[in-house]
């Protein structure tokens, strides 16, 4: 950087939070506009706001027990279902207040003020952030990292050992209340322990107060997670599937053409992912160095912030949401010290992340286009119906897994009762109706 380029930038005003909640905000308006939902859940919940359910919060043994998720989740619906753009406003605020207190963290580690601003903005533009964004079913996700967040804020500006023990235990109890990825708390503050020594005596305090509420939480609720009924494969929990979604989490970043973590080795080793593990070596390599600590808490970080979903059975943007919050302040933390190899290898993969954020938003804004014409229209034509199945032939062009979701267990949309009453049919079956790629149904001749 030149001294004309230096002095330039030390004359702007300093980025705080707030100036990060804004620009986050803005960044993420296709999330805001998106005028429909992304997946079945989301109707789901709106047809159970609808009749008024609520989950029990003393359901232990329920194998999804977020009853603070749950519950707010029937609230907001209740209010803000009709009016998508409204509640996707609602959950982009909530994200970007999120990004923002990431960036005052990354201010009381010592991060200088632009790098942190602008590693916040690179979480919160993610391809994981963004979808969490713009994903109704992921308030758990927003939920349980505020609180890690919180926890992690009032430790650095605290003094006093009893109110950090205080929040550490309040915020892993909400966080756990939320989703069970708050477990992953005391595992971070354990992390930050290790390498923050100036502040060591009050992160062991909030590592063993949060620990102290998970054990709690797990003795509760072991049972049912380990033997509740679940549905479907990716709820299963197996230590040989730790290798290959830590694998997944790391290169699905800068695969930019990929919508969801799922797909990362779907179509095995290919360039693709080629290229994605050679970029992550070089970042990896660009962080060691700036300093080993930096690699060493992007890794050991990174899977503290994993390790409650790195047993299970698939990969998902959302359960690496609080992976993506460690990552951007990390490489945040590291770009002073970097050379500039090093700030290129930075530079390539963060800009390569940054546009698969977009693809993910401008992806769910469509995807939410779509469900705004289709579930009117299915609606419509139930109506008309009668009690026989309804069936749907997807056109040739249309995505098929979009409708496969919108169609999965749906009790009810504008009143009027789905259920088992739609199915989707092959191309070269008999159908009612022909579905557009814009989700506009066509009467079959």
């Amino acid at each position: 950087m030149t001294d004309a380029l230096r002095r330039a930038v030390a004359a702007m005003p300093t980025p705080g939070p707030w100036l990060v909640l804004l620009l986050a905000f803005v960044a993420q308006l296709p999330l805001v506009l998106n005028p429909g939902y992304f997946s079945h859940d989301e109707l789901q919940w709106g047809a159970r706001a609808v009749h008024g359910e609520w989950f029990a919060w003393s359901a232990l043994d329920a194998f999804q027990y977020r009853p603070l998720t749950f519950n707010l989740w029937i609230a907001l619906s209740r209010w803000l279902f009709p009016h998508p753009q409204a509640f996707h406003a609602v959950l982009v605020l909530w994200g970007s207040a999120n990004a923002a207190l990431l960036c005052a963290i990354g201010r009381r580690f010592g991060v200088r003020p632009w790098a942190a601003a602008i590693g916040a903005l690179c979480f919160a533009l993610s391809p994981y952030a963004t979808y969490v964004h713009g994903w109704v079913g992921c308030i758990g996700d927003l939920a349980w990292l505020s609180c890690a967040l919180l926890a992690a804020w009032l430790v650095l500006r605290v003094r006093s050992l009893a109110i950090v023990v205080l929040a550490a235990v309040v915020c892993t109890a909400v966080g756990l209340l939320a989703k069970e990825a708050a477990l992953a708390i005391p595992a971070l503050a354990a992390v930050a322990w290790w390498l923050d020594a100036a502040r060591r005596p009050r992160w062991l305090a909030a590592m063993l107060a949060s620990g102290a509420m998970a054990a709690l939480f797990l003795l509760l609720r072991a049972d049912a997670l380990l033997h509740a009924p679940r549905e479907g494969a990716q709820y299963v929990l197996s230590l040989a599937n730790v290798p290959l979604r830590w694998l997944e989490y790391q290169l699905f970043p800068v695969l930019a053409t990929r919508l969801e973590t799922f797909t990362t080795l779907n179509a095995g080793v290919g360039k693709q992912v080629v290229v994605a593990a050679l970029l992550w070596i070089a970042l990896a390599w660009a962080l060691w160095r700036a300093g080993v600590r930096y690699v060493a808490l992007f890794l050991l970080g990174g899977i503290a912030a994993l390790a409650p979903v790195l047993p299970l059975g698939s990969a998902w943007n959302h359960y690496a949401y609080g992976f993506a919050a460690v990552a951007s302040m990390t490489v945040a933390a590291a770009w002073r010290q970097a050379t500039l190899r090093a700030r290129l290898a930075i530079a390539a993969f963060a800009g390569l992340t940054l546009l698969h954020g977009v693809v993910v938003m401008l992806g769910m804004h469509q995807v939410g286009r779509v469900q705004s014409v289709f579930s009117p229209a299915l609606a419509q034509a139930l109506r008309a119906h009668g009690d026989a199945p309804l069936r749907l032939r997807v056109a040739p062009g249309a995505k098929e897994w979009i409708f496969v979701r919108l169609t999965h267990e749906i009790p009810e949309y504008d009143g009027v009762a789905i259920g088992d009453r739609v199915r989707l049919v092959g191309s070269d079956e008999d159908a009612d109706y022909e579905v557009g790629a814009d989700g506009s149904l066509r009467a079959s001749e």
